[in-house]
């Protein structure tokens, strides 16, 4: 395991707030190693006889994986390396150019240490879903509910980790009309790969609930629907000619400069391919 310290960033880090999370500690999950992070770690390491230094190496992460035990539930449901080679045969794409994606734009791993798939709740998504329904949004979003329903998009109630299933839940709530739920399903980002959930009609399920299921299964089934969203939305035959840039403004949109997606494919394309 990657030893980990006050400043450290990636998933890594994320995987360990997760599971200081699961052994009941209050820390967000974001991929940031800071001192809500640091003082969680002393704390465990204090109760748990280890030496007090605020790092995660070998023997720290061996305790926090045994208190806590998620590698079976999460093996079971890990990308294999035929699922990848299936997919190169199956889009035609060179094996090294698919990898090289999967490294950069899976976010790891698809699901939670409690095995649930990874995701991350838009509540300005869920105002258009809800107009797209027919349903009036703005009298929902009072009464408390601002946090996940609002018109323009903003990070701030963002809670991060399986903490995101809890902003799910409560838009869910906000009514018994079924529409409601399909509307809050809709507005999450699902899985590896972050697929939004009002594109499942396009991809070709037949509902959105059949879309979630889907996520819940493996990270196989994750794959196959990156597969789908590049093939229906035209990213695919960037992939196959290994444009980077195209490929990454056409998967993650105007900002992909900013977060360096296409060097950071090119580079692993590079790393893959010999």
């Amino acid at each position: 395991m990657q030893n980990l310290k006050i400043r450290s960033r990636g998933s890594s880090v994320s995987f360990l707030q997760e599971l200081l999370v699961k052994v009941g500690y209050d820390v967000p999950i974001t991929q940031y190693f800071g001192s809500m992070t640091e003082a969680a770690v002393k704390d465990f390491q204090s109760k748990n006889r280890l030496v007090i230094d605020g790092e995660v190496g070998l023997k720290t992460w061996t305790v926090l994986l045994e208190k806590t035990k998620p590698a079976q539930a999460l093996q079971d449901k890990f990308l294999e390396e035929n699922d990848l080679i299936d997919f190169s045969k199956k889009y035609g794409v060179e094996l090294a150019a698919i990898k090289a994606v999967n490294e950069v734009e899976s976010s790891g791993k698809g699901f939670f240490v409690d095995g649930r798939p990874k995701i991350l709740f838009e509540g300005h998504i869920f105002w258009r879903q809800l107009k797209e329904r027919e349903i009036d949004p703005a009298p929902l979003s009072k009464s408390g509910n601002e946090d996940v329903l609002y018109r323009s998009w903003t990070k701030t109630h963002y809670l991060g980790g399986t903490k995101e299933y809890s902003r799910l839940e409560k838009a869910m709530a906000l009514g018994t009309d079924p529409r409601i739920k399909e509307a809050a399903l809709a507005s999450a980002s699902w899985g590896s790969y972050q697929i939004m959930g009002f594109h499942a009609l396009k991809l070709g399920y037949a509902t959105v609930q059949a879309f979630v299921d889907e996520m819940y299964i493996h990270e196989s089934n994750q794959l196959d629907a990156f597969g789908k969203y590049i093939a229906t939305f035209s990213c695919l035959v960037h992939l196959k000619n290994k444009d980077w840039a195209k490929f990454a403004k056409c998967y993650n949109g105007p900002g992909y400069a900013k977060n360096k997606y296409d060097i950071k494919m090119a580079k692993a394309y590079e790393k893959y391919s010999t």
